[in-house]
């Protein structure tokens, strides 16, 4: 090995019995079971299904309740300490409130809380414990978690609850132990996509996403959009904008990213203030809060901000004809004086042909009220502060797939053609498919955001969001026109890559995880993207069990179509199972969702299993070399 590494090396383990002492300590890491991780998909900005998913870790907190107290304790008295864990200070005030708050109460929950932390935390080092547990109350959460077996335990419990009860900390100590609880639940967080659009408040989910300790993020064409969007895409600028308010999310806009919209209320009241806009009314799922708008303004916003980015993509579509993307520009093919337009050959009247910002001899050009407004848009997403934060965060935690731990994860596709090939994409003259498709696009996307004048990278960001074969968006188009201004189902019909059809075949999932270099035999595909619809018979289970589709509709849009509320797959110890939520109501306790094993491992897994498992080792092994480094003097001991 190199002598300058092992001298680096030296510098953090100077002396050999700090150097054995760590081999000791990453051995004994390896031979702990694995963590268990959590795999969500398709959040679309519904935080309150979202938070509480985290909090009950999918149901599986409730099951190790009822693991450990199912025989002594009431099923009803299990669901209230489950609901105690996922929100401490709600019920603790509730509590409080109806007098229930007893010391009685007080030393029995704190006794059932440290039995439901003790088999969570089975699986980690002390140490690991200890860093999660709030600094001014880890000796005694430590002191209770580790009674030595020659101690009375039952006494020596009795003893230090009675001490917490009399010193008056009993509700910070609970809230504690709650929290503790839900930071152990959960060892690692996948997030395959889609956080942003349809839901209210997708700024909320990524605070929390934040603050948790290992998360990656697997970009869905959603999430791409608001990049695309606060790198400086127009197009993107108008598409994250007319969603928003597409589904009345004005308090993500104004209230969470303090975006200015005044400026395109004046600009669409002005304009169409004497257009009913009866097409363009807002879907209501959630109330805004702090935002309330009008709904006759919020329709005519709507539409201002549809007809710019219309005008926008025309001109994206023309500057790229490497795209292939021209029987997309329906928008420069519109009769506006007859309010007509021709698709495939046929002729279609519009369902709204009052277009007062647009020249029918040039009608992709925007007017000059259009450009000032989209310059006052552009500057209020370039200087929102948090925004950019969680654009940031996106980037650094993001990426356009995932290896982890025999799995390989991304959220829509692997472009294919009618062959069972994999298609190609043009980027900036060359031709990429397959991996090397998705590693060039990890450039690109980190490009646009990073290099401002790469003119070329922020504009791809659009061919991403919605481009025929882009692995974000899979299907042969985005009818984003149709669904506007043509009646008629069959044109508004999006169909999907071949990679769909093709990846429920169980050696086309092996085919693919060959060519990312995986075990075909024991590795999965996790995608989102497609929502599965169960109450049609739909399965998230595809391909022998080598791909799992976790769209299961969180998002209140899809449900209705779904007949569910989402999937969380959950990758343990013992094998891998999916939890399916119903819809989520706020406030209502028992919603605990079905979990059901779809493969056991056939030996129970270990640290030395996984990815970190193998890092670790590794580790091992240049402390291995120092050691005999040490010994052999080639490098002296610095640890006088």
């Amino acid at each position: 090995m190199d002598q300058k590494y092992l001298r680096l090396l030296a510098e953090k383990f100077p002396s050999i019995e700090s150097a054995a002492s760590e081999v000791i300590n990453l051995s004994a890491i390896r031979s702990l079971p694995k963590g268990t991780e959590y795999f969500f998909s398709d959040l679309h900005g519904e935080y309150e299904a979202f938070l509480h998913m985290l909090k009950s870790a999918s149901g599986m907190i409730k099951n190790k309740i009822d693991l450990m107290l199912g025989k002594t304790v009431s099923a009803s008295k299990r669901e209230a300490l489950a609901s105690l864990i996922y929100y401490p200070e709600r019920e603790i005030k509730r509590l409080r409130e109806e007098g229930e708050l007893t010391d009685e109460w007080s030393r029995l929950t704190i006794y059932r809380l440290i039995l439901v932390c003790e088999a969570i935390s089975a699986k980690y080092t002390r140490s690991r414990v200890r860093k999660r547990i709030p600094r001014e109350l880890r000796y005694i959460v430590d002191e209770l978690l580790n009674v030595a077996e020659d101690v009375n335990k039952d006494y020596y419990y009795d003893n230090i609850i009675s001490s917490i009860i009399d010193t008056g900390i009993t509700e910070t100590f609970i809230a504690s132990l709650c929290q503790l609880i839900q930071a152990l639940a959960i060892d690692r967080l996948h997030i395959i996509g889609d956080i942003f659009d349809r839901g209210p408040r997708p700024d909320i989910i990524l605070n929390e996403l934040m603050d948790m300790h290992d998360v990656d993020i697997q970009w869905g064409n959603h999430d791409i959009s608001w990049i695309g969007a606060v790198s400086g895409n127009r197009a993107l600028i108008a598409n994250v904008i007319r969603i928003s308010i597409k589904y009345n999310n004005f308090d993500l806009l104004e209230d969470g990213y303090g975006l200015n919209m005044r400026a395109l209320a004046v600009f669409a009241g002005e304009v169409y203030g004497g257009d009913p806009c009866a097409l363009y009314s807002p879907h209501t799922y959630d109330d805004n809060i702090y935002d309330p708008i009008d709904g006759r303004l919020a329709a005519r916003m709507h539409k201002a901000i549809t007809v710019i980015q219309l005008k926008l993509e025309s001109q994206l579509i023309r500057n790229h004809p490497e795209w292939r993307m021209e029987e997309r520009d329906l928008f420069s093919r519109v009769d506006f004086r007859r309010q007509t337009v021709e698709i495939g050959g046929r002729i279609y009247r519009l369902r709204d042909g009052v277009f007062p910002t647009v020249n029918p001899d040039f009608p992709t050009q925007l007017s000059e009220s259009e450009e000032e407004l989209m310059t006052i848009l552009t500057n209020s997403l370039r200087h929102s502060e948090k925004l950019r934060r969680h654009i940031r965060f996106l980037l650094s935690k993001g990426s356009m797939y995932q290896v982890c731990n025999g799995n390989l994860l991304f959220h829509g596709c692997i472009p294919m053609d009618k062959n069972g090939g994999f298609d190609s994409v043009e980027i900036e003259g060359e031709s990429y498919c397959g991996k090397a498709l998705l590693d060039e696009i990890n450039v690109l996307v980190n490009r646009a955001y990073f290099s401002g004048e790469n003119t070329y990278a922020k504009d791809f960001m659009w061919f991403l969001w919605c481009g025929p074969r882009s692995p974000l968006y899979g299907k042969d188009k985005m009818a984003f026109f149709e669904q506007y201004f043509i009646d008629d189902e069959e044109l508004c019909k999006e169909n999907y890559n071949y990679y769909y059809a093709f990846s429920e075949k169980p050696e086309v999932c092996g085919m693919i995880l060959r060519h990312f270099s995986m075990d075909e035999d024991r590795g999965h595909i996790i995608n989102g993207h497609v929502p599965v619809k169960i109450k049609d018979g739909e399965s998230p289970v595809k391909a022998d069990g080598k791909l799992f589709v976790i769209d299961g509709g969180i998002s209140k849009a899809y449900q209705r179509a779904t007949g569910i509320a989402g999937y969380t797959l959950i990758y343990d110890s013992h094998g891998l199972s999916l939890a399916e939520h119903k819809p989520f109501v706020p406030g209502i306790p028992g919603q605990t969702p079905e979990i059901r094993i779809v493969e056991r491992l056939q030996s129970r897994a270990n640290i030395s299993d996984t990815d970190n498992g193998k890092a670790l080792q590794e580790t091992i092994d240049d402390l291995r070399m120092l050691l005999d480094a040490y010994r052999s003097g080639s490098i002296k001991e610095n640890s006088i």
